[in-house]
C-alpha cells in the first residue's frame, strides 16, 4: 500500500519514516514544501494522480504559534486551504486521508480531558486555522480521520525537550510555567499508531473508522513537571523555577489545560499507548546516543 506523508521532515514525519521500517506492507513517500506546495490546489491534485497514494498523512502544518498573529493569511493557507486541497484530490482518487490537528482548538477551560465531543472554541489564530482546516477536509471527505495531538516532541528538529536540554547545559538557572496543564506527546508513539491504523485498515475488528480521534501520551502534568523530568532524566543539574505563564507576555493565549481524553482512539483501534514518562525516557536515550 502506498502511504503519501506531506510535511515529511518536520517531528511527526521524520518519525513516520523511520517506523516504517517496521511495516513492510507500506510503502512510504516522503514529500515536503520543495516537492509540493499543498497551499496549490492544480500541483495538489496533479501530484496526487501522479502517485495514485492509497493513503495520505497530513503533517504539514503553520506551527510558529506567535507569529500566527500577525501572519494569518499564511496560517490559513497552510493550515485550512492546503488540508481542503489534500481532501479534494484524495476524493478525486479515492485516497483516504489521516489529517493531524491539535489540542490548540480548545479553549483550555475546563479542568477534565476534553472529549472529541466538546465543542471547540480557540483563542489564537493557529487554533482557528487548525480548526477550520479539520472542518473543510470533513466537507471535502467525511470519511477521513482527523488525530488532534498535543505537546509534540522527538529527536528531530526543534522542540521542547531538546530546548530544555539545550538551556539546562548552558544555564544555572530556568523558569518554566506551571500553570499551563497537558500531557506531551512522544512523535514515535503517535507515528506507531497512525501506521498500525494503517496496516490494519482492512481487518474486520477495527479497520478504518472515520472521525476526530484525540492522541497524546497517558498521563497529566505542567511545562514546569516536563521539565524537570526532563532534566532528571538527561542528569541535568540546573535549577527551574516555577512561573505563572503571565510572566512570558506570549503574543498568542494558550489553553492553560488541554488534556485530551483518548478513550475514544483506544477503544476504535485498539492500540496501546504508553506512559508520557516512558516515552520521554526513550527519546532521552536517543538524544543523548
Amino acid at each position: 500500500m502506498k502511504v503519501l506523508v506531506t510535511g515529511a521532515y518536520g517531528q511527526l514525519g521524520n518519525s513516520l519514516k523511520e517506523i516504517s521500517v517496521q511495516f513492510p506492507d507500506l510503502s512510504i513517500i516522503l514529500t515536503d514544501y520543495d516537492s509540493l506546495d499543498i497551499t496549490d490546489r492544480s500541483a495538489v491534485v496533479s501530484y496526487l494522480d501522479s502517485i495514485r497514494p492509497d493513503f495520505l498523512i497530513n503533517c504539514a502544518a503553520y506551527t510558529a504559534v506567535d507569529k500566527a498573529e500577525s501572519d494569518l493569511d499564511a496560517a490559513f493557507r497552510l493550515n485550512a486551504l492546503g488540508p481542503e486541497n489534500l481532501a479534494i484530490g484524495c476524493r478525486q482518487f479515492g485516497t483516504r486521508l489521516v489529517h493531524i490537528s491539535t489540542d490548540y482548538v480548545f479553549d483550555g477551560r475546563k479542568n477534565t480531558p476534553y472529549s472529541e465531543e466538546d465543542i471547540p472554541n480557540p483563542q489564537s489564530v493557529y487554533g482557528n486555522t487548525k480548526l477550520d482546516g479539520e472542518r473543510l477536509v470533513l466537507k471535502q471527505v467525511p470519511e477521513s480521520i482527523i488525530i488532534r495531538t498535543s505537546w509534540l516532541y522527538s529527536i528531530y528538529g526543534n522542540n521542547f525537550v531538546k530546548t530544555m536540554i539545550r538551556l539546562g547545559r548552558e544555564r544555572d538557572n530556568l523558569k518554566v510555567v506551571f500553570d499551563q496543564t497537558g500531557t506531551p506527546t512522544n512523535a514515535d508513539d503517535l507515528a506507531m499508531a497512525i501506521l498500525q491504523i494503517i496496516s490494519r485498515s482492512s481487518m474486520d475488528n477495527y479497520g478504518w473508522k472515520p472521525g476526530i480521534y484525540h492522541f497524546s501520551n497517558l498521563g497529566v502534568c505542567s511545562w514546569y513537571d516536563f521539565a524537570i523530568e526532563i532534566h532528571k532524566m538527561a542528569g541535568i543539574f540546573c535549577k527551574v523555577t516555577p512561573v505563572l505563564s503571565s510572566e512570558f507576555q506570549s503574543v498568542a493565549q494558550r489553553p492553560a489545560y488541554s488534556v485530551l481524553d483518548k478513550s475514544k482512539f483506544q477503544a476504535t483501534f485498539g492500540i496501546d499507548i504508553p506512559y508520557w514518562r516512558d516515552s520521554l525516557l526513550k527519546c532521552i536515550h536517543l538524544i543523548q546516543k
